[in-house]
């Protein structure tokens, strides 16, 4: 969605009187965007097509392409699901097929639909699962510092642990090892660098806690919005750049699961978009999830708009304040600042910044919290496009 007029530079949530009431975003330019060329993918805003080609390395016929396929596999992820049963060893969107990528633990199960590939495996996800929550009940609270996380790796069938090789030490060494036993399908990774959340600059749109620390909004619900549970604790004051106080957080989790909500006072107007800084808002058109290996786009006040890859959902991340559970890990870089923004996959809501490791100028490994959990754990709604 392109912004004509006005380059907004504060909180999404605008106190009454700051901007005038008749301000409302623009009109989406539909012209300009993919699908008016025919596709039948999903209609997004031109900017984020524009970011798919810069970041996964696509021309603009690809970008369309892979949108309407990426769609596609979201539509029949839930039907693979059902069809496979207790067989499932999960699915992801593999963009050399154009396909979902679905696995099975048998042969007999061998889906014959274009928009589906078949792979047999030797584990299911139920006991790849099963695994990875044993990982979970060993380390509680915290694991020990080298050890960055752990996640069910769809694509190899296998349970992954991270560590930072630079920090390894006889606790962590111990850790992999009570983790591996016995089961020939954790593997370990050696990582460069560890996760940290990102919590100075956050997301979308910026706000202030306290009137100190900086986040940002992942998007409106209706009465506020959500964002990450390390961006404040309930009761702190939520203000925005002029300093006009907006709400106060209603809700926040972290460690554990790092999410949160800030509830916005009466008179503060809240918009159905994500800012990508680069003169564009993007549609929010529901929260349905996307498959792994499918695109994904991230909004942040630090760095703006990026995109690249869903990697591994339900990832356990261990971060120096504590264990932090049920990551998406994604391939997408982002820098001190960018937490609590939105990410987005097409134009479904898809999490907020949590943290991760790297920059934009080198790439990193970013995670996010899933929306879906948020707003289920607080009964709130999405206001969309």
């Amino acid at each position: 969605m392109k912004r004509t007029a006005l380059r907004l530079a504060g909180a999404l949530a605008l106190a009454a009187g700051v901007v005038g009431a008749s301000l409302h975003p623009a009109v989406a330019d539909t012209s300009s965007t993919p699908s008016a060329a025919g596709s039948t993918g999903p209609k997004v805003s031109i900017g984020l097509w524009k970011a798919y080609q810069r970041d996964l390395g696509l021309t603009g016929p690809q970008a369309t392409d892979r949108l309407a396929r990426e769609e596609r596999a979201r539509g029949v992820e839930q039907r693979v699901r059902d069809s496979l049963g207790a067989s499932y060893a999960g699915s992801y969107f593999d963009p050399e097929v154009g396909a979902l990528v679905a696995l099975t633990t048998d042969p007999t199960k061998v889906l014959s639909d274009k928009d589906v590939r078949t792979r047999v495996v030797a584990h299911s996800a139920a006991e790849l699962d099963a695994v990875k929550n044993g990982i979970d009940a060993l380390a509680g609270r915290r694991a020990p510092a080298a050890v960055n996380g752990w996640y069910v790796d769809v694509r190899t069938n296998t349970v992954v642990i991270t560590v930072n090789k630079a920090k390894v030490d006889p606790a962590a060494l111990e850790f992999v090892d009570r983790a591996r036993a016995g089961r020939e399908h954790v593997r370990v990774v050696e990582e460069n660098a560890s996760p940290e959340p990102l919590a100075d600059v956050v997301g979308a749109w910026p706000y202030y806690i306290n009137f100190a620390g900086r986040c940002s909004v992942g998007f409106t619900v209706h009465g506020g919005f959500v964002t990450a549970g390390h961006c404040g604790r309930p009761g702190d004051t939520v203000s925005d750049h002029n300093g006009a106080v907006t709400g106060s957080v209603a809700g926040s989790t972290f460690p554990y699961y790092d999410y949160g909500w800030v509830r916005t006072n009466p008179g503060v107007n809240l918009w159905g978009y994500v800012e990508g800084y680069n003169g564009y808002w993007y549609y929010v058109r529901g929260s349905a999830q996307a498959a792994v290996g499918s695109g994904i786009c991230r909004s942040g006040s630090t760095t703006g708009m990026w995109c690249g890859t869903i990697l591994a959902r339900n990832q356990t991340v261990n971060y120096p304040q504590g264990t932090v559970y049920g990551l998406t890990r994604t391939n997408v870089c982002a820098e001190p600042g960018d937490s609590g923004g939105s990410w987005i996959s097409a134009n479904q809501a898809q999490g907020v910044t949590s943290g991760g490791s790297g920059n934009c100028r080198t790439g990193g490994t970013t995670y996010y919290q899933e929306v879906n959990p948020i707003l289920a754990a607080y009964g709130l709604t999405l206001i969309l496009s």
